[in-house]
C-alpha cells in the first residue's frame, strides 16, 4: 500500500519522534528501527529519539545532566588511584575541589600547580612531598605539559600502597589529549564537568555570583541593573549562539566567564566615573576588546557588534524592554531585588527559542542535524574492522566502489591541445584562468587514479598495503572522501558518493568551455579557485578600459532570466550562477531578500550579474552585504595567496530590511551544499 500521507505527517509534524509510522511500519518495527526510519525523514529529531529510547529502555536518570559529587567519587578512591577531571570550553572544576577540601578539613593540605613550560620538577617535589605527609596534591592543565607526562606516568606506577600515606590524594585536570598518559586514565577515576547549556542556565551561573549589596555599590544603581542584565544576556547569547554552527559565528570561539567579569568591573567604573552613561565607551571595551579581541573573522566581528547593539543601547535603559519580539526576555523594573532577578532567571524557558539570538526557526533544525550527524559519525568510527556472516565483505565492497569511481571519473584533460587553444594573450584573462583550473583539476585526477589503482593491486595482495592506503580503504568503505584526495581538492564537506558526483559535473563545465568557448554564465561552483575567476574579470575590464584595476569593484545586480535561457554575454563583466542562500530566500516577485519557509534551509539564489565599475561608491541603504563561501563551514584559514580558503566575494542583495537583521540572521551565500 502507499503511505504517502502517512509519511507526510511524520515529515510535518513538530514532534516526529512522537508520532506512529504509517501502516505495517508502526507494528513490524521496533523503537530502534523506528530511529532509522526517522533519520531517512527527519534527521533533526533523532537525538530526541535517542533520549526517549534510552529513557524507555534503562531509565530517565541515564538522560539527566548529572552534577558531579565530588563527595562520591572521594569514597571509591585510594591513594594509589587517581582522580582525573576531564575538561570541557567553559568549565573549570577547581573551584568544585577547594569547596569540597573545605567540607573535607583540607584547605591547608592541599598544594595546587598549573603545569606548563618549566613546572614540572617543582610538581615532582610536590608530589614526592604529599606522599610522604598525607596531602593532596592537585595538578591543572595536564594537557599543556605534554613533555612531563612520561614523568607523572612513573611516579604515578611507582606509588608503593604499603608506604604511601593513606591521605594522599593525587587530582589531575586535563582536556582530551592524545599525549595524557593511558596507564593513568585506565588506573584512575574519572569525571567531566560540562558546562551550562542554554541562556537560563548562563544568566543563573553569572546572577548567583551577584547579592544585592553588589547591585547597589554603584553610584548610577538602576543604570547599572539594567545594564547589567542587558550584559549577561550578550554573554548567554554570545555563548550559545555557536551551537546553530556557522550560522551563528563562523569560528566557534571560547568566550569565558573572565570577559564576563572584566566587562562587569567596567560597567561599575565607567557609570561611576561619567555623568551621561558612556554607551561608545562601553561598547568598545566590551565588543573591540574583551569579546572582540578573541574575534579572528572579519564577518563574525560584525555580527558581534550587531548584537551588542541590541543590549548596549540607550532603548534598554527602561522597564519592561523587550530582547525579543515575544517579549519573553524583558527588562526589569529598578527596584528589582537580586531574589526578584533570580525568580525571574528561574521562570525562563530551558531551552532557547531561536527568536532571542535573531535567528530563524529553521536555524534549530540546522543545530539538531548537526548534533544528530556528529552523534552517528562518532559511531561509525567505533565499529568494528569485521565483517561476518552472508553478504560482501569490506573489501569486496570497497574495490566495487573503487573500480565504479575509475570508470565514472576521466584521465587527466591533454594540456598541449587546450595551450594551443586558448594561448595566454593580454586582452582576453579568461584564457589564463582556464589554463590554472585544468593544472589544479589534473593534480586532483593523476592522484585520484594513481592511489585506487595502488588499492585495488593492495586488495589483491600485488603490493603491499601501505598505512595511506588503508586509511583510503577506510575511507571509501564508509563513504568519506579520502585525505589522500582531500589534500589535493578543493573544499568540499559532500559524502563521497556526492563528491564523485559533483567533481564529475565540475570536469564537464571545464571540457564545456574548452570545446565551446567561453561559457556566457559562468557555474560559480565548478571552479577550484573562483577568486581567480573574479579578479580575471576585474582584468579585462581594466585592460580594455586602460584604468588602474585598484580603482575598479563590481556592482551587483540579480537576473530574472535564468541560466539556460541566457544566450549572449554582458558587454561587461559576467553572469554568475549555481549559488545557494541560507538563513534567506529570494523572493521573485518582490525581487529582493526575504525570510525563509519553515524547513526550508538552503534555496537556490537566480543568476546575478557582476559589472565591473571604475571609482564605485557602494549603497548604505537598500542592501544586505552578503558573504559569499565555498561550503557550508564558512571558517576557513588564510592561504599563501592571501585569501581565506573558504571566504570568495561579497555580494550586495536587495533588501528592505535594515542589514542587522540579515547580519544576525547569519544569511550568506554558499557555492556547494553538503549532500
Amino acid at each position: 500500500p502507499n503511505h504517502t500521507d502517512g509519511f507526510k505527517r511524520v515529515f510535518d509534524s513538530l514532534e516526529p519522534h512522537k508520532e506512529a509510522l504509517p501502516g505495517s511500519w508502526d507494528t513490524e518495527l521496533d523503537s530502534f528501527q523506528k530511529i532509522l526510519v526517522l533519520r531517512c525523514l527527519r534527521a533533526d529529531k533523532v537525538t530526541n529519539a535517542m533520549q526517549d529510547f534510552v529513557a524507555q529502555k534503562i531509565g530517565q536518570r541515564f538522560i539527566e545532566p548529572q552534577t558531579a559529587d565530588l563527595s562520591l567519587v572521594f569514597k571509591d578512591s585510594s591513594s594509589t588511584t587517581p582522580l582525573i577531571f576531564v575538561l570541557s570550553a567553559g568549565t573549570d572544576p577547581a573551584a568544585n575541589l577547594y569547596k569540597f577540601a573545605e567540607e573535607m578539613k583540607f584547605t591547608k593540605k592541599l598544594n595546587a600547580i598549573s603545569l606548563g613550560q618549566g613546572q614540572g620538577p617543582r610538581a615532582e617535589k610536590m608530589m614526592q612531598s604529599a606522599m610522604e605527609r598525607g596531602k593532596w596534591v592537585f595538578f591543572q592543565n595536564c594537557h599543556l605539559s605534554p613533555s612531563w607526562m612520561p614523568t607523572l606516568e612513573r611516579l604515578v606506577e611507582q606509588i608503593e600502597p604499603d608506604k604511601v600515606h593513606r591521605d594522599f590524594r593525587l587530582w589531575l585536570t586535563s582536556m582530551p589529549s592524545p599525549k595524557f598518559p593511558v596507564s593513568i586514565l585506565q588506573n584512575g577515576s574519572k569525571m567531566t564537568v560540562e558546562p551550562p547549556r542554554g541562556i537560563k542556565a548562563n544568566l543563573l551561573r553569572s546572577f548567583v555570583g551577584f547579592n544585592d549589596d553588589f547591585l547597589e555599590t554603584c553610584e548610577k544603581h538602576d543604570e547599572f541593573k539594567w545594564l547589567l542584565l542587558s550584559l549577561c544576556l550578550f554573554h548567554g547569547v554570545t555563548l550559545e549562539r555557536r551551537k546553530f554552527g556557522a550560522l551563528g559565528f563562523n569560528i566557534p570561539y571560547e568566550f569565558t566567564e573572565g570577559d564576563l567579569q572584566i566587562c562587569i568591573s567596567q560597567l561599575k567604573m565607567f557609570l561611576n566615573e561619567y555623568e551621561e552613561i558612556p554607551l561608545k565607551v562601553l561598547t568598545y571595551t566590551a565588543g573591540h576588546i574583551n569579546y572582540g579581541g578573541r574575534v579572528t573573522d572579519d564577518w563574525d566581528r560584525r555580527c558581534l557588534m550587531n548584537i551588542l547593539q541590541d543590549f548596549y543601547h540607550a532603548k534598554v535603559l527602561k522597564d519592561g524592554h523587550p530582547y525579543s519580539e515575544s517579549g519573553l526576555y524583558h527588562q526589569l523594573p529598578p527596584d528589582t531585588t537580586h531574589e526578584g532577578f533570580l525568580e525571574y532567571i528561574r521562570g525562563l524557558p530551558i531551552n532557547d527559542t531561536p527568536e532571542i539570538f535573531g535567528l530563524h526557526d529553521n536555524a534549530n533544525i540546522t543545530f539538531a542535524q548537526n548534533e544528530t550527524f556528529a552523534l552517528l559519525n562518532g559511531l561509525l568510527t567505533m565499529q568494528p574492522r569485521t565483517g561476518s556472516g552472508s553478504g560482501q565483505s569490506r573489501e569486496e565492497v570497497v574495490a566495487e566502489v573503487a573500480n565504479g569511481i575509475l570508470e565514472r571519473v576521466r584521465d587527466p584533460m591533454d594540456m598541449n591541445e587546450i595551450m594551443k587553444k586558448y594561448p595566454v594573450r593580454y586582452e582576453e584573462s579568461m584564457n589564463t584562468v582556464l589554463i590554472q583550473e585544468v593544472i589544479r583539476y589534473n593534480r586532483l585526477l593523476a592522484v585520484l587514479k594513481r592511489t585506487l589503482r595502488d588499492l585495488l593491486k593492495a586488495l589483491k595482495g600485488l603490493v603491499v598495503m601501505s598505512a595511506e592506503l588503508e586509511k583510503m580503504f577506510n575511507s571509501l568503505y564508509n563513504n568519506s572522501v579520502p585525505d589522500l584526495w582531500a589534500g589535493k581538492a578543493y573544499p568540499s564537506l559532500k559524502p563521497l558518493a556526492s563528491w564523485v558526483t559533483d567533481l564529475v559535473t565540475r570536469l564537464e563545465f571545464i571540457q564545456k568551455w574548452i570545446d565551446g568557448g567561453i561559457p556566457t554564465v559562468f557555474w560559480i561552483s565548478g571552479f577550484f579557485f573562483p577568486q581567480a575567476f573574479l579578479t580575471g574579470t576585474l582584468q579585462n575590464f581594466a585592460r580594455r578600459e586602460i584604468i588602474s584595476i585598484d580603482t575598479i569593484a563590481f556592482g551587483f545586480s540579480v537576473v530574472d532570466t535564468p541560466a539556460e535561457e541566457i544566450s549572449s554575454k554582458p558587454e561587461h563583466g559576467c553572469y554568475i550562477h549555481g549559488l545557494f542562500l541560507e538563513g534567506a530566500r529570494w523572493d521573485f516577485d518582490a525581487r529582493r531578500l526575504t525570510e525563509s519557509r519553515p524547513k526550508e534551509l538552503y534555496t537556490d539564489m537566480p543568476v546575478m550579474l557582476l559589472k565591473p565599475e571604475a571609482n564605485r561608491t557602494p549603497p548604505t541603504t537598500g542592501i544586505y552585504e552578503c558573504p559569499v563561501y565555498k561550503t557550508l563551514q564558512r571558517a576557513g584559514t588564510l592561504s599563501t595567496t592571501g585569501h581565506s580558503t573558504n571566504y570568495v566575494v561579497a555580494v550586495e542583495v536587495p533588501s528592505n530590511e535594515p542589514q542587522f537583521h540579515w547580519i544576525k540572521r547569519g544569511v550568506a551565500l554558499l557555492c556547494a551544499l553538503n549532500f
